[in-house]
């Protein structure tokens, strides 16, 4: 079947959508087909391009009947880059799209009825991101690339103005691009493990100011003062350039070792009225306005009144712990990450917080360590990253017993499977609620209430 399915042509109605953007159809056998760019009412003409024997895969060939919601993408990267998936609909189809993935993720995988009870709009689609981590591909024969992966696919695409990052960023970009060229520093390459360049990090703040890392496969960059020079000139707003040290065969970004060369290797930034020190590799954000609304409903979940004691897991750089320290008695938070947990503890210095504390742990060794101290939270705070919480997480959490946990998530498919296991631990999820962190993409986050029955 997948042998003579493969490369034919069909005519099909869209019946749904994902909010990864891929459209759903039937073939008259029955089978499932996942159509990328196809929106829900349309006919479609679609080219099976992958067949197995449970569903297939297939190429926009022609929209015969578009949908309402389909508008004229208004990036020239789409949809080859793989970062955006939303650009050929409305907003409004992309909020509905997103929620729905939320409550079909809580019903399907968490077995649950509850269903969100809103999801939060974000005030602009475009440069909202305050970081970006730019892969570099290509070769100095064909020409570098700076931008993104192709979808589903680790091929550079080149993004030399990316909608989503600020102007300093993509000017970030093809400063490096332009350097790597002229003076003939290679590419990364993934297969063979050669050439130097691997990634530009770049974070902004609110102030407008801009920080870079440049990860590279090497301690050290040929040229590196002209480096400098030639960043400094295309962001006049750059504090601090850092070199990375990353010679390791792996798909994690940043490696161990960090140089600064030029300038600091920090930036402030504010969030919830409060202020944060920020380095390369610590935590945050990357959309500073949805994220004060993700937090806020996150503290009107933990219901605090002063008097509470709240261990904040996977705390980064003390966001949550100290936006939630503005109303609790006691926060604890807990990260892995040394550098993470430094910037936390001087932010909670900056900010004058003597009711803060942080440790730097594994999220399940912090949890099991404080359940063994016999510390009896009234909240716990997770905000754990896409793979969501291991088994042992969960069990340390219950044995603290706290009253309520909020459950903050950027995947409602992990979201949904630990609710389940905190179901089966006496733990009720009762309220959630979606924010739209990422538009353009399939991302959302969600934040949950889960109360002891």
């Amino acid at each position: 079947m997948a042998n003579s399915l493969k490369n034919t042509i069909h005519t099909v109605t869209i019946t749904a959508a994902t909010a990864q953007g891929d459209g759903v159809c039937h073939l008259p056998d029955g089978l499932t087909v996942f159509v990328r760019g196809g929106l829900e009412g349309e006919v479609c003409r679609v080219s099976m391009m992958k067949v197995t024997r449970r569903c297939g895969w297939a190429r926009l060939v022609e929209v015969i009947s578009p949908s309402p919601a389909r508008i004229v993408p208004d990036c020239p990267a789409f949809p080859k880059c793989g970062g955006c998936v939303l650009r050929h609909c409305t907003y409004e189809e992309e909020l509905r799209l997103k929620r729905q993935r939320v409550d079909d993720a809580l019903e399907r995988i968490g077995g649950l009825t509850l269903k969100t009870s809103c999801i939060h709009p974000a005030p602009q689609r475009n440069r909202y991101r305050n970081k970006v981590q730019f892969p570099v591909g290509g070769t100095l024969e064909d020409g570098v690339r700076v931008g993104f992966y192709r979808a589903r696919s680790h091929d550079v695409v080149d993004v030399p103005d990316c909608l989503l990052q600020s102007e300093d960023c993509n000017r970030a970009g093809r400063a490096l691009k332009g350097w790597m060229e002229r003076y003939g520093v290679q590419p990364y390459d993934e297969q063979r493990g050669t050439g130097l360049v691997r990634h530009l990090f770049c974070r902004s703040n609110q102030a407008g100011e801009v920080l870079l890392c440049v990860v590279a496969n090497a301690a050290a960059l040929p040229q590196e003062s002209e480096l400098v020079e030639t960043l400094r000139e295309a962001v006049p707003a750059l504090v601090g350039i850092v070199i990375n040290e990353n010679t390791r065969d792996t798909n994690v970004i940043l490696g161990e070792g960090f140089r600064t060369l030029w300038g600091q290797d920090f930036l402030y930034d504010t969030l919830c009225g409060l202020s944060f020190r920020l380095s390369v590799p610590s935590f945050f954000q990357v959309n500073r306005a949805q994220a004060e609304v993700l937090y806020q409903r996150a503290v009107a979940f933990a219901a605090l009144t002063g008097r509470e004691t709240v261990v904040d897991l996977y705390c980064g750089t003390g966001t949550i712990s100290l936006v939630m320290a503005q109303q609790a008695g006691r926060v604890i938070g807990a990260e892995i990450v040394p550098e993470a947990i430094e910037d936390a503890r001087e932010n909670a210095r900056r900010n004058g917080f003597d009711n803060a504390e942080f440790l730097c742990a594994d999220a399940k060794d912090a949890a099991a360590q404080l359940a063994r101290r016999g510390l009896r939270p009234d909240v716990v705070s997770i905000d754990p990253p896409r793979k969501g919480l291991a088994v042992e997480v969960i069990d340390s959490i219950c044995e603290m017993s706290p009253e309520r946990v909020v459950y903050v998530s950027c995947d409602p498919g992990t979201l949904a499977r630990d609710l389940k296991l905190f179901g089966e631990r006496g733990y009720d999820a009762v309220r959630a609620e979606a924010v739209d962190l990422f538009p353009g993409t399939g991302h959302v986050e969600t934040v949950v209430l889960l109360t002891h029955n």
